[in-house]
């Protein structure tokens, strides 16, 4: 089980369940009853993308990281894809569950996307960009049927993943300081897009700004650390921090309209930090 633990990055998990959450915020609808699924259909599918992730880098991490379940022996490459492909059967069942027909009509495109981000794009210069598409259509997941209306939170979390995944590809070998400025760059951006748009009231709106200046912090000081030193062990650094930091992004978007949400989206960040420690999330 903890060779699959490692294969999937579970614990790392933690950190997309507020993307249904944000999107469903942002359209105003609650999470509740069967809507609940939705959160945990962002899970499969984010385990999914890690165990295909794995399949299809075995050949590469068999030189540059043969710690991994899968180059280790500890996991087969059959066994990695069909783990893939039943996690995202689990995530279309759970969407349709979950959502129904108007989900099941944005989780299919999102399980697409993370394959073809996996298999095709991952190793282009498109990679960054078909990585953040997945995580902008994991929030509107959440959107029902008013995908307008969640645009703005869907982009600021596309925005910031843009910038993780550019910056992750210097994990082994180091970045350069430019891919850090740009990355630095695109967490502003989403900070800026986290603030603006229509908010509930004033509370709301308190609460959006103290999760808005969290993620800030925590993701713009790694991040300035990793232009100063774009060493493979800073970039590593800020790329962890940066996923950690999808979760106070996720919960400024989800507090304008409902701070109980954000709530319970803050409350995965310090569990996701300490089980880190024992299950590395990239």
């Amino acid at each position: 089980m903890k060779a699959y633990a490692e294969l999937v990055r579970a614990p790392a998990a933690l950190t997309v369940l507020g993307d249904t959450v944000a999107g469903s915020a942002a359209a105003g609808l609650r999470m509740t009853g069967r809507r609940l699924l939705l959160p945990l259909s962002s899970t499969a599918f984010y385990w999914a993308g890690m165990a295909l992730n794995d399949w299809a880098d075995r050949k590469l991490d068999a030189v540059e990281r043969p710690e991994r379940p899968i180059p280790s022996g500890r996991v087969s490459a059959d066994a990695a894809l069909a783990t893939g492909t039943a996690l995202t059967a689990a995530g279309l069942g759970l969407a349709a569950l979950g959502g129904g027909r108007t989900a099941l009509r944005m989780a299919v495109p999102l399980a697409a996307a993370v394959w073809a981000y996996d298999t095709v794009f991952k190793p282009t210069a498109a990679g960054p960009v078909a990585m953040a598409v997945c995580r902008t259509l994991d929030v509107l997941l959440g959107a029902g049927d008013e995908p307008a209306k969640a645009a703005g939170a869907a982009a600021a979390v596309g925005v910031h993943t843009l910038g993780v995944a550019a910056l992750s590809a210097g994990e082994v070998h180091g970045a350069n300081a430019n891919t850090a400025s740009a990355a630095l760059a695109t967490s502003c951006a989403a900070t800026t897009l986290a603030l603006t748009g229509p908010v509930r009231g004033g509370w709301y709106r308190l609460a959006s700004l103290a999760a808005c200046t969290g993620y800030a912090g925590l993701v713009g000081r790694a991040q300035a650390g990793a232009v100063r030193d774009p060493s493979a062990g800073a970039v590593r650094k800020a790329t962890v921090t940066g996923i950690h930091g999808m979760v106070p992004l996720q919960a400024a978007l989800a507090a304008k309209r409902s701070v109980a949400g954000a709530a319970l989206v803050v409350a995965a960040l310090p569990l996701a930090r300490r089980l880190s420690r024992k299950v590395s999330p990239t």
